[in-house]
């Protein structure tokens, strides 16, 4: 019935993996688990490849980016439905997979999201900001995110009928950290598909300090700006986020410009304070803000 499909890219899975066989054998559920790495370096190789010997697991010889690695999965799946889970997960609920196969028994939908968490506790101070905007921005439950059921799509944790993902794939011109689930969801919602929301979620291990957390939102600001590009800078998927919202309607009153002379000197400062001083979100928005009023102008 169901697929467990986890791209990885260095990252541990043993523990997820017996975790969530050992469900999937409690419950009686039909599944299968599904492991590809994305060319991980070699210690984490070495390690996930023993959950090989009782699952399928798939080593590619290149990184080929998070977009990419969705799509192969229907190509080893003999069910379904695809459940995939993020490899950095943790699934907090001894019944994940049976919560899933209840949503898919009493509803017609396609495709059903489960959530994301974030451990309570304060974390080191350099690891913090991602912390911080896990909580506050990513971690809702079910409820809130039935309000915008596309904004709130995470790729981290939902499952899609496996001919779903065959006719709506995830955009393979996207590389790299950023927005490719967005992106996604806005597909999604061109094609008349809807989406599900339930509280499901995974805790998400997330490992970047301050400084990588920053460097991969600067590598989604540049995906984002391709995006706008490739839905022909569409006004409901614009209208869908709020930074793009915020900065068009800036261009709208002619003031990119100033925006941009404003932000390019502060820029270094900026990123330092976000590295090194209490977590500031207003702070991290601007940051963004200007970042892609400098990107899109290119």
């Amino acid at each position: 019935m169901i697929s467990v499909c986890i791209p990885v890219y260095n990252f541990n899975i043993c523990k997820l993996v017996d975790r969530l066989s050992l469900q999937g054998v409690r419950s009686g559920i039909p599944f299968e688990i599904i492991v590809i790495d994305d060319f991980s370096e070699s210690e984490y190789r070495t390690v996930n490849k023993g959950v090989g010997k009782n699952h399928t697991y798939i080593e590619l010889d290149s990184n080929i980016g998070r977009s990419r690695i969705r799509n192969l999965f229907p190509g080893y799946s003999k069910y379904e439905y695809l459940l995939f889970v993020d490899c950095d997960s943790e699934i907090p609920s001894e019944h994940f997979l049976e919560n899933y196969v209840s949503e898919l028994q009493n509803s017609d939908f396609q495709v059903i999201c489960g959530g994301r968490s974030y451990e309570k506790k304060l974390p080191a101070a350099e690891l913090r900001l991602r912390w911080k905007y896990g909580t506050s921005r990513e971690s809702h439950n079910a409820a809130v995110r039935e309000r915008e059921p596309y904004r709130y799509f995470m790729s981290n944790n939902f499952i899609i009928s496996c001919k779903m993902l065959k006719q709506i794939r995830f955009d393979e011109r996207i590389s790299g950290y950023g927005y490719e689930d967005t992106l996604f969801a806005w597909n999604l919602l061109k094609s008349g598909i809807r989406i599900k929301h339930t509280d499901n979620p995974v805790i998400h291990l997330y490992t970047e300090n301050n400084t990588e957390f920053i460097r991969k939102t600067e590598n989604g600001i540049v995906n984002l700006s391709r995006i706008v590009l490739l839905t022909g800078y569409d006004k409901e998927f614009i209208n869908n986020i709020k930074l793009l919202r915020v900065y068009y309607r800036i261009r709208r009153l002619y003031l990119a410009l100033l925006l941009r002379v404003l932000f390019n000197p502060l820029r270094q400062t900026l990123r330092f304070s976000l590295r090194h001083q209490p977590v500031c979100l207003w702070l991290f928005d601007v940051y963004k803000l200007g970042l892609f009023s400098t990107v899109a102008s290119k």
